[in-house]
């Protein structure tokens, strides 16, 4: 499993026009999914994500609640390193991957995160004001 976490002012994601998920200054997640990933992992990145110091004091997301937009992003485990065009089969294929990414959510909700989300497998676009800028990689 792998994580770009963002410190953000603000994030969005939308849907053919419509926002599905937004919040103020917080933590902007994309989640990839490989297909090795199971529970270990989900509450690992989870775990990391919520305890992670990045925000502004060196404080965690759980020490101010902070809240999450997770936006799953199978882009992440691209290989570019033969040609041109990305591989993609590093990825895991949706049916494995979207039960991972909704309970990377569920965890993180029972931790105590208020969590938005984007749409699993739709063509979202993705709003956000980085601060820092800070961008985190995240990998299990």
């Amino acid at each position: 499993m792998k994580a770009v976490v963002q410190t953000v002012s603000e994030a969005e994601v939308t849907v053919d026009g419509a926002s599905v998920g937004s919040i103020g200054e917080g933590l902007l997640v994309l989640l990839g999914v490989t297909h090795t990933d199971g529970p270990a992992e989900v509450a690992w990145i989870a775990e990391k994500i919520w305890s992670l110091r990045i925000l502004p004091d060196e404080l965690s997301a759980s020490d101010v609640d902070a809240p999450i937009l997770l936006v799953s992003q199978f882009t992440l485990y691209a290989d570019t390193r033969k040609g041109r065009r990305p591989s993609w089969n590093g990825a895991a294929p949706g049916p494995v991957a979207e039960p991972l990414v909704e309970a990377v959510a569920a965890h993180l909700r029972g931790l105590g995160a208020h969590v938005e989300t984007g749409v699993f497998g739709a063509m979202m676009l993705v709003r956000s004001v980085n601060v820092g800028p800070n961008t985190i990689l995240l990998e299990r």
